[in-house]
């Protein structure tokens, strides 16, 4: 399918038409208007255009399976935070790795630094983990405001939720994932 002759097709109405006829096409057509988009947020994760290149063909890759699952009405702030997500996780596994390699090697390391970079690693596993399990709503607005630093207007704006919503899918989401990472911290303290 031509890009340009499906230009005045809006968003919605893609997803809308893949939703219908399962015709990926369609999907293909969507995120070809976010490839600079994405390129530029893996740029700025990743700091290596090949990389970028690569990652913005998985996140196409996740974004095709991912909708087949279910709906997604918010596609732009929804794939943003796909994109994010990857980018995060590709840097998390880098420095999972260079930590292992010190292991491994045995490397001279500041004893008392190692530990504490392993838990800090240990918090964003959990707290990634947590975002993910938040509800659609409380994901997207917990990751606008926090990791995005957006105001709580900019989001509203953004996903069309009303102020009201939109600082109450936060505080709760907030709330949800401090739960969920005070219960791993408990679990962790109480294994041998």
């Amino acid at each position: 399918m031509n890009e340009d002759r499906y230009r005045h097709i809006s968003e919605q109405e893609l997803l809308n038409r893949f939703y219908t006829d399962n015709n990926k096409e369609w999907l293909g057509i969507l995120l070809q208007r976010y490839t600079l988009l994405l390129l530029g947020v893996c740029m700025k994760y990743l700091k290596n255009e090949e990389a970028a290149r690569d990652a913005v063909q998985q996140i196409f890759l996740k974004a095709i399976t991912e909708l087949g699952k279910y709906r997604v009405d918010y596609f732009k702030s929804w794939l943003y935070i796909i994109a994010k997500n990857h980018c995060l996780m590709q840097f998390r596994e880098k420095n999972r790795h260079l930590v292992e390699l010190n292991d491994q090697l045995q490397l001279p390391v500041d004893n008392d630094g190692l530990p504490e970079i392993r838990e800090k690693e240990k918090l964003l596993d959990w707290m990634h983990e947590g975002l993910q399990n938040l509800n659609a709503e409380q994901q997207q607005c917990v990751t606008l405001f926090y990791l995005e630093k957006k105001s709580y207007h900019q989001i509203s704006v953004e996903t069309g939720f009303n102020l009201l919503q939109v600082k109450s899918f936060i505080q709760n989401g907030k709330r949800n994932l401090r739960a969920m990472i005070e219960r791993k911290v408990l679990i962790n303290e109480q294994k041998p």
